[in-house]
């Protein structure tokens, strides 16, 4: 594994600075969230509530009885809201590029523990690049069809993610194939 630590490493610089350029650079996600409408009424009326941060939904079925006549007549009136609060004053990505570089080092430390068991030392570079990028898409994009199915997310969201997935996973399986021990 110590000699997995290049690829990782690296691969990790290069989906970093890719994800970078995907997210910042170019107008692929520009689109991911719409604005709300009368964004300042609505913000207005959630301030004086102090939701702490956190993921929540309305309604909420406390119970879980779906079927109850109270809970549906809340579902028919709307609105049926998912929605994640962030802490007030906090736009710093710092920690948030730490935390997606920390991430990308986990996915490069799995995928090489498959590659390690899966492809033998003496592979050519393309047997080493199918194993490590069809791991590595799996992590970076296979979560984020859940999200469509039971959040219900944009799909055309999810499928840029996922495309964004497979880009990422080319990186890696590319700087995988061409640092692989001999």
């Amino acid at each position: 594994m110590t000699s997995l630590w290049l690829p990782i490493l690296l691969s990790a610089v290069f989906v970093f600075i890719l994800s970078g350029v995907l997210h910042m650079a170019l107008p692929w996600h520009k689109n991911d969230f719409k604005k709300v409408p009368d964004e300042d009424k609505l913000r207005d009326v959630l301030r004086p509530l102090n939701v702490p941060p956190g993921d929540y939904t309305t309604p909420m079925c406390e119970g879980g009885n779906y079927y109850s006549p109270e809970f549906k007549a809340k579902i028919d009136a709307g609105p049926n809201v998912l929605m994640t609060v962030l802490p007030n004053g906090q736009c710093s990505m710092g920690l948030t590029f730490v935390q997606w570089f920390v991430f990308l080092i986990v996915i490069g430390i799995f995928t090489s523990y498959v590659a390690m068991h899966a492809v033998p030392a003496e592979a050519s570079a393309r047997a080493v690049f199918r194993l490590v990028g069809a791991v590595s898409f799996l992590a970076y994009a296979g979560a984020q069809w859940p999200q469509s199915i039971w959040m219900r997310r944009s799909w055309c969201s999810t499928i840029k993610h996922t495309i964004d997935g497979l880009l990422y996973a080319l990186v890696t399986a590319a700087t995988f194939a061409w640092l692989w021990p001999e």
